[in-house]
């Protein structure tokens, strides 16, 4: 234990988070896919070994990336969006298309497929804190500073948004944080709201799937009267917590599995508040609270503007979303696709995740390394 603790660096508590999420994910995601099993023909336990196998190489990838100096993804943050919005494009015309949605494209070779959004929120975000952080000199220069950001805020939102709007909401929401925390006007702030105001009713009105967007708005503010083929994920939704009572029914006693479709993934939280109750959701509710407030102290401790913008931003995205598809699963928001961070059965979000958590670590390493300098120093100045 000692020699892993040597080798791992930065905020332990977030290490202990990602590890009682996987413990979490894996007893979750085993109780959930029964029916997903059933309809491919194989073992739960294949499957669950394969999600196993996701969740080893996204802790991988987490150590790999908080082992890597957070000061390299200033570098690479223009080579990221350079990249980005090409694979955005591409997946909107030739990506993988499911319930009418272009989300995905494939991994040559691999039999493995990726969301380019999940891509998207690490180059955005690494870019916006990369350009806020060297602009703070003129940061209220139009030319120089505004319309670079703006431009990459609306075009990124925009393309995620004609195929994936909620993740696009989030990812506008923290966006507008950075911003905030990075000096930029009042003013300028509100242009670019006002951008995607626009924006958001151009696709909400024209886009390709203004009708599921419109029809799931309309269920969520008139339940009574909405389809019940529309209305059948959120009413079994509901239907799981609120049968899981205080402690819930047990481990892999669910019984919305047979009714909920992607449990193992959108609705995951209803099915953990099903079997492990009140308790339990409360118990996951306060884990990432926790997570939150160990970011928020690495954000305000960190040295270098860039990395206090990088942790803060990717923080916010991993929290926004939790809260975001918790909330769907009580019925305080209409249904959306979004997974749960760390905790659904993802395939490859969960190392997209894993290398958020591992960058965060990056920069908390930032902050620690210092401090045992000077005690070392302090140390030597004493033999002395």
């Amino acid at each position: 234990m000692n020699y892993i603790l040597s080798k791992t660096k930065g905020d332990r508590w977030i290490w202990l988070i990602v590890i009682l999420l996987s413990v979490i994910s894996l007893l979750a995601v085993y109780s959930a896919i029964g029916t997903l099993a059933y309809k491919r023909g194989v073992g739960a336990e294949s499957i669950l070994l394969k999600h196993l196998a996701m969740i080893i190489g996204g802790i991988a990838l987490m150590y790999i990336s908080h082992k890597v100096d957070y000061r390299y993804y200033r570098g690479i943050s223009k080579l990221l969006m350079l990249i980005t919005l090409p694979l955005l494009v591409y997946t909107l015309v030739f990506g993988h298309h499911v319930n009418d949605a272009s989300r995905w494209i494939a991994i040559p070779g691999t039999g493995l497929s990726f969301q380019t959004s999940d891509l998207a929120k690490l180059a955005l975000i690494t870019y916006l804190a990369r350009t806020l952080s060297l602009k703070q000199e003129n940061i209220k220069n139009v030319k120089q500073s505004f319309i670079p950001i703006m431009g990459a805020v609306c075009l990124v939102f925009a393309l995620i948004a004609w195929a994936n709007l909620s993740t696009a909401l989030m990812l506008f929401g923290v966006s507008i944080l950075l911003l905030i925390m990075g000096r930029i006007s009042v003013k300028q702030i509100a242009v670019v709201c006002l951008a995607g105001i626009i924006l958001l009713a151009g696709i909400m009105f024209l886009g390709p799937r203004r009708h599921m967007y419109l029809t799931r708005i309309d269920t969520f503010m008139h339940p009574e009267k909405a389809n019940p083929d529309k209305a059948f994920q959120g009413i079994h939704a509901k239907i799981a917590i609120a049968s899981g009572g205080v402690f819930g029914k047990g481990v892999g006693k669910s019984e919305e599995i047979n009714y909920l479709p992607e449990a193992y993934s959108d609705e995951i939280y209803a099915i953990i508040v099903e079997e492990y109750g009140l308790v339990g959701g409360i118990a996951l509710i306060g884990i990432y609270l926790f997570l939150l407030y160990r970011c928020i102290k690495i954000v305000t401790r960190a040295p270098k503007a860039f990395g206090a913008l990088l942790a803060a931003g990717l923080s916010f995205s991993l929290t926004i979303q939790a809260f975001a598809n918790m909330a769907v699963a009580v019925g305080l928001g209409p249904v959306t696709g979004i997974p749960l961070p760390f905790v659904s059965m993802g395939g490859t979000s969960i190392l997209f995740t894993s290398v958020a958590f591992g960058i965060i670590l990056s920069v908390s390493r930032d902050i620690d390394e210092p401090k045992k300098v000077i005690v070392g120093e302090i140390r030597e100045m004493a033999i002395a």
